[in-house]
């Protein structure tokens, strides 16, 4: 059944390793293979040729997510904890899925899910199988690893009998079966191998580890932590580390430093600060431990942090405590080890697992804390590939031979400003697609399933990173006829949906990227679209179109059906195309020369344009001899504050006027009522007026709650002006605004906290009150061409509900997005002219690129600013996210032969059902339960509603949602749906290692 590991025998690990190997280039799905090259350094009398690993977790629980770790570059590996409590017993007890790391990550689950003896095997197989591999593929010297043992909880758990066997076990495995197996299959199979020999069999070490970290639980008294320390050391003669917990810090300062990194949300209190091992006991305790170790010449540290437990509160795991960890964990452990290092000048050895990735790794190392293990940094996509760049970044780096106490305080001091370490003001938009994961064949690009036009992003942005500009700028005209203002102005909801922003949080910047297209093509593609001329559709050819409005809605909807043949007349009653980005946006967010050269792309099929005319009906229109008329006014009728004194200023003529140079007395002090973006324009452009000392936003929710994009939030707030959160106002009187403080209540209709009044009120000093609350549709058009529109004066559709009369942008919706505006243009051509939009859509998949895309996993960009190319995954080409992040390996991709690209097969016997796959597949679903799943034995498949297979006598036993079967998969007519055959049969063929032995 799915949330039960099946540990695989030697043979089967080492048949996997090598065959894939030959087969793929790849182990366990790590492609990105990392040979070490120069020397090694000394730990514990032992030597590691990289100084960081996988932490004690779910990378180091089974044999080949150690494996994979180190084929990556790991060489130090804390092995997953083990306790008295192990198996079926402590499976039990932990809820599942029992980890999301979307950001910071958090987890419900602690030691080994298999009994103690099973993972005394596991790590014996995955000591054989480095070793092995080491000497075969040169990938360095076989001595140059070492496994740390990680055990808990209580002295009376260690010294039982189980994990006592499990420690000597550990320091001497040569009696023991699973030694072996393993020996003896590596001396069988001799033949399997080109640079091992008996020789180097036999001469194995069976010291598989000498080292151990101590792990306890929150809440164990300083004594008991003494008395295991002080077991490990004198009676099991064994290198000792103790993982400290980051609630050594106090309540205080923890609550304090997450909350001004915008982590408040995290909940805890002070429990674990006032239980936990506190630092008055734990410095006495290290200098005696420190000691004692010398005396019996074995190696002492500490080991930080732990995770830290925190609330759920927000549905995160189903349990009602998890354990924190990721880059909100950095700034906690970073403090403690600042404060041990300074108690103990730099001489006590701190290893590090408390938020380490590839951006403060060489930081830490270089200031002497090593070795380095990580959990949530690999769990992320990319996931053991990861390792293969933080190899690289640590080959040949410089350490300091002691703690280096003013670098790491340097270190520390740094992260309160750190954007790496910063929360976003908003929370994050979702990054699921709404659509359920396909059995099959599920490759998808989830940037374009976020865009409202659904832009060609991996096609153009390939185009864009190898310089052909003008060929992406093409694919991106197909489906936007705006690309500058798009460019600019867009709030990107593609970005959200991005995979590239697991590794970066600006994703691939789709949007700059567009820009750069549009910049570097548009001369050379408006000539060859001008000479080109229409594509002359049959059903556009009969349409004379009026179209109401020249800003964005307007001039898209001429493009698209000129583009197809339509004759079409823009009628504008002011005298410049570009409507809000002409008239209102300022101009340093967008030049008016963007603005021209999208609206010369607009006409460049030849639509007619008339200015300065006012439409106050449609039918005069169809009197004129249109055919359709397309209303794309916009939403210019102010929204009203409804102050109970004084005035207020309409923020698109403040914007308008100031856009236009007209001079304005705002006085010293400017309030924004309102909290969208246009309300972030207003409060920058007020910034920037004469005489204005403060611009302050005010707002009767908070600033998590604001629609205004984050971005423009940050600018707004970094150029000074200032927010004032959970105010409501009521009126304005000698230079002062009234306001209710208000409060968050439960949800409304948006899904946001309903504001409250408490009856308090303040006083807002205000020259000045712009009210940016929401621009209302002018309903004229509609009304006289007997529209139908609800209680915000908006028809039920682009299509208006009377004939041949449409809708696009703002006077459609209300006020939105140009990308909005640019679909509902799309509609209208779709619908009125049958224009189709996917004429570039198979440019999205690059066969092509494969080796490229799979050569981008797992490196994280350290200088996105500098960095000349978008890094895009190219998840339409290859996704394979839900293998990447799986610890267990447990999703395989199989490359089918008749299939364009690899599927994804789900090895049953090798999952726990932990969710992390769950939590970063781009479709709304489970690759652990819906994708299809090879299952190891009857039983497991009994126990499974997983969709799957299962070789048996005759066939295969075949599960899908339309039933159960034996199939011959050999036969095409065998009734199975063909890409599922083919999968099947090459599983069979080519993946042979994947099934039970």
């Amino acid at each position: 059944m799915s949330d039960v590991m099946r540990p695989i025998p030697f043979a089967q690990v080492m048949d996997w390793i090598l065959t894939e190997h030959d087969t793929q280039a790849s182990i366990f799905g790590v492609r990105k293979v990392y040979v070490h090259e120069g020397g090694a350094e000394p730990i514990f009398a032992e030597k590691i040729e990289t100084p960081f690993g996988p932490a004690a977790g779910p990378n180091t629980q089974l044999a080949q997510n150690i494996v994979a770790s180190y084929v990556a570059g790991s060489r130090f590996f804390e092995l997953k904890t083990v306790q008295i409590m192990d198996g079926e017993e402590l499976s039990a007890c932990v809820n599942k899925p029992c980890i999301v790391a979307e950001d910071e990550c958090y987890n419900c689950e602690w030691s080994t899910e298999l009994t103690v003896p099973q993972a005394f095997a596991e790590y014996v197989k995955a000591w054989w199988a480095c070793k092995l591999i080491a000497r075969e593929y040169g990938l360095g010297d076989p001595d140059g690893f070492v496994f740390n043992m990680s055990v808990g909880y209580s002295l009376e758990g260690i010294q039982s009998p189980k994990v006592d066997t499990y420690i000597e076990g550990m320091k001497d495995a040569s009696g023991t079966d699973v030694w072996a197996e393993c020996r003896d299959w590596a001396l069988a199979n001799l033949d399997r191998f080109q640079n091992v020999d008996a020789d180097f069999v036999n001469a194995v070490s069976p010291q598989v580890s000498n080292s151990v970290t101590e792990s306890t639980l929150h809440g164990c008294p300083p004594d008991e932590i003494e008395r295991i320390a002080t077991y490990l050391i004198t009676e099991k003669g064994v290198n000792t580390y103790i993982k400290c917990n980051p609630t050594l810090l106090g309540y205080d300062f923890a609550r304090e430093r997450l909350n001004e990194l915008g982590f408040d949300y995290i909940v805890f209190d002070d429990t674990h600060f006032r239980e936990d091992l506190q630092w008055a006991d734990a410095v006495p305790m290290f200098d005696r431990l420190i000691k004692l170790c010398a005396e019996k010449g074995l190696a002492f540290g500490v080991k930080l942090t732990n995770t830290f437990p925190v609330d759920v509160t927000r549905g995160e795991l189903p349990s009602e405590e998890m354990y924190m960890s990721g880059r909100s964990l950095f700034p906690l452990t970073i403090e403690l080890a600042r404060r041990i290092a300074r108690q103990f000048d730099g001489k006590l050895r701190i290893s590090y697992s408390g938020g380490a990735d590839a951006r403060n790794i060489r930081e830490l190392y270089a200031a002497g804390i090593w070795p380095i293990t990580m959990a949530t940094n690999v769990l992320k996509p990319g996931g053991y590939e990861r390792f293969f760049q933080i190899a690289g970044l640590l080959a040949g780096a410089p350490r300091s031979e002691d703690v280096d106490v003013d670098a790491v305080t340097e270190l520390a001091a740094r992260v309160a400003s750190g954007k790496d370490y910063q929360k976003p003001i908003k929370p994050a938009k979702p990054h699921k697609i709404d659509a359920e994961l396909p059995l099959m064949s599920c490759f998808t690009a989830p940037c374009r399933t976020g865009c409202p036009i659904q832009q060609d992003i991996p096609a153009y942005l390939s185009r864009v990173d190898e310089g052909k500009f003008a060929e992406a700028l093409r694919i991106i005209v197909e489906r936007n006829a705006l690309p500058h203002i798009t460019g600019n102005l867009c709030p990107h909801p593609c970005g959200a949906k991005c995979e590239r922003a697991f590794y970066e949080p600006e994703g691939a910047r789709i949007r700059e990227h567009k820009l750069a297209a549009a910049r570097g093509g548009f001369d050379e593609v408006v000539k060859a679209l001008r000479a080109a001329g229409p594509t002359r559709l049959a059903s556009a050819a009969d349409k004379n179109v009026a179209v109401v409005g020249g800003g964005p809605a307007g001039l898209a909807t001429a493009f698209f059906l000129t583009r197809a043949g339509a004759r079409v007349t823009i009628i504008e009653r002011t005298d410049k195309l570009g409507g809000v980005a002409r008239h209102v946006i300022p101009e340093f967010r967008i030049s008016h020369d963007d603005i021209d050269k999208d609206v010369a792309l607009c006409l460049a099929f030849g639509a007619q344009v008339q200015m300065g005319r006012e439409v106050t009906s449609v039918a005069e229109l169809f009197d004129e001899g249109f055919t359709d008329v397309v209303v794309a006014t916009g939403a210019w009728a102010p929204g009203k504050v409804g102050l109970k004194a004084g005035e207020e200023i309409d923020v698109l003529e403040f914007l308008e006027a100031a856009k236009a140079g007209e001079p304005m007395e705002l006085g010293t002090d400017v309030v924004i009522v309102g909290a969208g973006n246009t309300a972030m324009d207003a409060a920058r452009v007020a910034k920037r007026a004469e005489g204005v000392k403060n611009v302050r936003i005010v707002y009767r929710r908070t600033k998590k709650e604001m629609p205004a994009d984050e971005e423009e939030l940050q600018l707004a707030l970094e150029e000074g002006v200032e927010l004032c959160e959970l105010l409501a106002p009521i009126g304005v009187a000698d230079g002062m605004l009234a306001c209710e403080v208000m409060r968050l209540g439960e949800p409304d209709e948006s899904g946001r906290r309903r504001p409250e009044g408490t009856g308090e009120t303040v006083q807002v000093p205000a020259t000045a009150v712009i009210c940016a609350v929401g621009e209302q549709i002018e309903r004229g058009l509609y009304e006289g061409a007997g529209v139908e529109v609800d209680r915000r004066g908006r028809p039920s559709g682009t299509a208006t509900g009377v004939d041949h009369v449409w809708a696009a942008g703002d006077c459609r919706r209300g006020p939105a997005t140009f990308v909005e505006a640019i679909a509902d243009a799309q509609a209208v051509a779709r619908d009125l002219a049958g224009v189709d939009f996917n004429k570039y859509a198979e440019k999205n998949v690059r066969a092509d690129k494969h080796d490229a895309i799979m050569g981008r996993k797992g490196e994280v960009c350290l200088d996105v600013a500098g960095c000349a190319t978008s890094r895009c995954l190219g998840c339409a080409t290859v996704c394979e996210v839900c293998c990447d992040v799986c610890p267990n390996r447990a999703n395989v991709a199989i490359k089918v032969p008749g299939l364009a690209q690899e599927q994804v097969v789900h090895v049953d016997g090798m999952c726990n059902e932990c969710g992390n796959c769950a939590v970063f597949c781009p479709w709304s679903g489970r690759p652990y339960k819906d994708k299809l799943t090879l299952f190891w034995s009857a039983e497991d498949m009994d126990a499974s509603e997983n969709r799957g297979f299962l070789p048996v006598e005759g066939g295969f036993r075949v599960r899908l949602a339309s039933g159960e079967g034996v199939y011959d998969v050999d036969d095409a007519a065998c009734g199975l749906p063909e890409d599922v055959r083919l999968t099947i049969r090459a599983v069979r063929d080519d993946y042979g290692y994947l099934l039970a032995r």
